[in-house]
């Protein structure tokens, strides 16, 4: 008799192969305009909408309860637009992704590394997240980034050949530092999110729609080891144009003070107030779902 945990491991990979595979066979508008409907069924846990609800009275405190729960909504309904086109990553080619997908400000990125300065690029669950990695491989030249490996391995395995079926590269963070600061020192390009929230030990607090938020540094202190040029990238999905908008906005400035605790702590709030900006302009598109306030600084209370 096989084990109950790889009867499970196996359960969950045939249920996201079976997902996945049912999307892809139908058209991409099809598949998005599905997803969509299913999102914002809300079938999921009750622990989730809890969160979420948590995380808007946080943010929008001034928002009615209704208008709360219409945000709420909508972002069940991104990610099952997400679903539809992450779907289809392996399945579309490069020009039909040319067509569906608008880029801005790419022209910045290019002349960074143009000038040998190697480039990070980080961006926030906003829109459809994976594309703001994918499109590199579409548009342009393919890059490594950033990923938390998923804990079933065969879900794993399933997700990757779906995120570097153009020629990306994923990186696992747990392994990442010396990897990273190669591709830097080379002159090439870095993607990273940067809006979970983060052990105390890996992280400083800035803030986040006013409230303290544990945040990676690792981006910071990349940047400032290696002279990276750092730009906010997203991928919202504009409603007027029915399509994605890659939009990657000019790069951090910051004045260094010459002590690297302070400059990381300066260049981290830089990155999550972009972060917070998008959000802002997208309220509908972040995973409010996520506990991004969990970890509190020492002596606060829990906010869930």
């Amino acid at each position: 008799m096989a084990e109950p945990g790889k009867v499970r491991t196996n359960l969950e990979y045939w249920l996201a192969r079976l997902i996945l595979g049912f999307f892809a066979l139908l058209p991409l508008s099809m598949a998005i305009a599905l997803g969509r409907a299913i999102g914002m069924l809300g079938l999921v846990s009750g622990k989730l909408r809890r969160t979420g609800r948590r995380n808007l009275e946080l943010a929008f405190p001034e928002l009615s309860g209704s208008e709360r729960a219409r945000l709420l909504r909508q972002t069940f309904a991104n990610l099952g637009r997400s679903l539809g086109v992450f779907s289809h990553f392996q399945k579309e080619s490069p020009a039909t992704w040319r067509e569906f997908v608008d880029c801005e400000g790419m022209e910045q990125v290019e002349a960074a590394r143009r000038a040998g300065r190697g480039v990070i690029l980080f961006t926030g669950h906003i829109g459809v997240w994976e594309m703001s990695s994918f499109v590199f491989s579409i548009f342009a030249k393919p890059l490594g980034f950033l990923v938390r490996r998923i804990d079933n391995p065969k879900i794993e395995e399933l997700v990757d050949r779906y995120r570097t079926s153009h020629g990306n590269r994923t990186i696992d963070k747990r392994f990442a530092a010396r990897e990273m600061l190669q591709i830097l020192r080379s002159g090439e390009r870095l993607g990273i999110l940067v809006d979970l929230n983060t052990l105390e030990r890996e992280a400083v607090f800035v803030d986040f729609f006013g409230i303290k938020a544990a945040t990676t540094f690792v981006v910071a202190k990349l940047a400032l080891r290696t002279g990276a040029v750092v730009f906010p990238a997203f991928t919202p999905w504009d409603n007027k144009r029915k399509k994605l908008v890659f939009q990657v906005a000019e790069p951090l400035t910051f004045e260094r003070t010459g002590d690297e605790r302070e400059d990381i702590l300066r260049l981290t709030q830089a990155m999550t107030t972009a972060v917070e900006r998008y959000v802002r302009r997208y309220p509908d598109q972040w995973l409010w779902i996520h506990r991004r306030w969990k970890t509190r600084p020492p002596g606060e209370p829990p906010i869930y």
